[in-house]
């Protein structure tokens, strides 16, 4: 069998393996097609346990789709004292760009600018924690030649990465770089299918009704048809919605929204600009040119009570907030009737 074969998900693969699921008992069944859901079919099948991972819509429908599609290095959790969590993220961030996805995942210049709407606190503040933020490239053994360290850099660089910054009162400023995925869910798809390669079965449009310790009552969205998979493990990897299929589980949904603007609004811009919230030294907002002509405008993190949605839709509030922040740096700001359209996410 070939490994294109060996890694296909077709619609005659999803019925064999549907009614396979249906009769066997698995080691591990996966709820969620997200990345968490994807990775973890991937980790069990590569050591050889039997894995049948199920999904309700399609493969990255979720939070994985709605991503700013950076790959950081725990540079937000510096600055929030988790040093544990920052380290971890830059380890992944390493074997991603280096081993996993390299493809799939570029460097991605990030400007922290020194115009007037960034204080000189927040000036020091950002130095400080991208150069934390490099310490743990190196921890990593992420080499420059895949990240770049550190630099300050003068007004005219400034201008050229990023030519609709305010020019009055400009002072260059500090350049750093990450990681930044081509697209968020075909690293989701491209994992699943390496997954399927290992011989994970990836069901999608199967919908978990009830989890048990010993499986799932599920039924097949396509047809209708309700039926049970045994598993030795059960592994809810819903995210979001984790806590509607076991009701132990307790999360705080939150929306974390981008904004999707016109890249030629911005100069078409060669690297995020990176913005602190007003009065604030630890949390940012981030303008991040995608390569598509779009620039990706984020982002929030507001409690978002109640049932959630499939698709959330940001508020005025959010919008206003997003776009205030982008203006505090930039020469011309920007309108709301020039927002495109929002790049929803649920977290929690």
């Amino acid at each position: 069998m070939s490994v294109s074969s060996a890694t296909s998900l077709n619609a005659a693969r999803r019925r064999r393996e549907l009614e396979l699921a249906s009769l066997d008992t698995t080691d591990v069944l996966v709820v969620g097609g997200g990345i968490t859901g994807a990775g973890v079919a991937l980790d069990a099948a590569s050591r050889g346990l039997s894995v049948v991972l199920i999904e309700a819509e399609d493969l990255a429908f979720g939070t994985s789709r709605w991503s700013s599609k950076l790959v950081h290095g725990g540079l937000r959790y510096l600055a929030t004292g988790d040093f544990a969590t920052a380290r971890e993220s830059a380890i992944e961030r390493h074997v991603l760009m280096t081993q996993i996805a390299p493809h799939l995942i570029r460097p991605l210049p990030q400007l922290l600018p020194f115009a007037p709407g960034v204080t000189l606190l927040q000036r020091a503040a950002g130095v400080a924690g991208m150069g934390v933020g490099d310490l743990l490239r190196m921890q990593a053994r992420t080499p420059r030649s895949v990240l770049p360290g550190p630099q300050v850099v003068g007004r005219r660089t400034a201008l050229r990465l990023a030519p609709t910054l305010q020019s009055r009162g400009l002072r260059g400023g500090m350049l750093s770089f990450d990681g930044q995925l081509t697209d968020d869910a075909k690293l989701v798809v491209t994992i699943a299918r390496t997954a399927a390669g290992h011989g994970a079965r990836i069901l999608t449009r199967v919908r978990a009704a009830e989890l048990r310790h010993d499986g799932a009552s599920v039924c097949d969205s396509l047809t209708g048809e309700r039926f049970e998979i045994r598993a030795r493990s059960v592994i809810n990897a819903t995210g979001v919605w984790a806590g509607t299929l076991d009701s132990g589980i307790a999360v705080r949904p939150s929306r974390g929204t981008h904004l999707v603007l016109d890249a030629a609004d911005l100069g078409d811009p060669q690297a995020a600009i990176t913005i602190p919230h007003e009065g604030s030294v630890s949390r940012y907002v981030f303008a991040l040119p995608q390569g598509n002509g779009r620039v990706f405008l984020g982002l929030t993190d507001e409690d978002a009570p109640g049932p959630v949605p499939a698709i959330p839709e940001p508020t005025e509030e959010e919008i206003s907030f997003l776009l205030a922040s982008l203006n505090r740096v930039v020469e011309t700001p920007v309108r709301r009737d020039q927002v495109r359209g929002p790049s929803r996410g649920c977290g929690r």
